[in-house]
């Protein structure tokens, strides 16, 4: 009877894993404007996102900076608190099942540089430019657009671009993070996931917290070469500023470069690593550069009135652990 009850239940949750499975309907999309895609939409400007993306805070600085108002769609992923992301709500809108995605007039835009490329086309010069009309500055701006951003397969490319350094730097707020999200959470991801091996890192993450962080040999070594790889890209950028003729990478003008930035240094931020990078003397230029993109309204719109719970009790949990033990300290901070 027992053994008859458990074969009805594993035929009965196989069906509905099958039935789910199939609802979820996901395949990889180009990026850019679809203009062969036409999407239900109640404002002009649409934007899927969520608070910890790196490309979602670039899409809402971009846009902040324009003045284009947005209806905004909070998608969690399970960093935040759940698998949102590859859920048919946002899969019905995006099939590759990531955030940002921008809807204008239902049409969407992929990939945030591509986004970001787009809103500043669509705004009047009454809202502001951020991209410059001289070749040779565009030629710069894009340059520092794809220094600054990720690629598909970034934790390979962590040289390529202070984006790409991004992901392995992150890897102990995940740990800290992933503390407030229960198990049963993550386990969603082992059903659904395009790639397995995330929801099987933050299992990981999960069950041996951060104070055993570094004694993950494989995370930990990637931590520590895409911290090399983010002081590479920051000396680069402090010596182009320090000859840029201005407060901005471009000079005088404030550009979609400057956007692309901005959220670099709130993820060093986040992860409570921007001391590291601009303690002391250290890169002066990108300190003051980093006070000037504070001190912008976009930042405050499209950062700080964003903020997310998890998001801080994770950085504030790992700022702690960090005071508490020392050797986590310098495992992490090399200092």
């Amino acid at each position: 009877m027992v053994n008859t009850i458990l074969g009805a239940g594993a035929i009965a949750g196989m069906g509905w894993w099958s039935y789910e499975n199939r609802r979820r309907k996901r395949h990889p999309i180009s990026s850019g404007y679809q203009a062969n895609i036409q999407l239900p939409y109640e404002e002009e400007f649409e934007l899927y996102h969520n608070a910890l993306s790196l490309c979602s805070m670039k899409t809402r600085v971009c846009l902040a900076e324009l003045g284009i108002n947005y209806r905004s769609h909070h998608i969690d992923l399970i960093e935040t608190g759940a698998y949102e992301n590859i859920r048919r709500r946002l899969l019905n809108v995006n099939p590759a099942g990531t955030v940002p995605v921008l809807l204008h007039r239902g049409h969407p835009i992929y990939e945030s540089h591509e986004q970001i490329r787009y809103a500043a086309a669509q705004a009047s010069k009454e809202r502001g430019q951020l991209i410059p009309e001289d070749q040779e500055l565009k030629r710069q701006m894009e340059y520092w657009i794809e220094r600054s951003s990720l690629t598909e397969d970034p934790i390979s490319q962590g040289e390529q671009s202070a984006g790409n350094a991004v992901p392995g730097l992150t890897l102990p707020l995940f740990a800290s993070m992933i503390k407030d999200v229960p198990l049963w959470k993550i386990g969603e991801g082992l059903l659904f996931h395009f790639d397995k091996r995330r929801p099987l890192l933050f299992i990981a993450l999960k069950l041996l917290g951060l104070k055993r962080f570094p004694s993950l040999k494989p995370l930990m070594g990637l931590y520590q070469r895409s911290r090399q790889q983010m002081a590479m890209h920051l000396d680069a950028l402090e010596n182009h500023l320090n000859n840029s003729g201005g407060l901005w990478i471009l000079g005088e003008q404030f550009t979609l470069a400057d956007v692309s930035w901005l959220v670099i240094f709130e993820r060093l931020v986040q992860v409570d690593s921007l001391a590291v990078f601009l303690d002391g003397e250290q890169r002066p230029a990108c300190s003051n550069y980093w006070q000037a993109l504070q001190a912008r309204p976009s930042y405050r719109k499209a950062i700080l009135e964003h903020s997310h719970p998890t998001i801080s009790r994770g950085t504030q949990r790992l700022k702690a652990v960090k005071a508490a033990d020392p050797k986590l300290r310098y495992a992490l901070d090399g200092c």
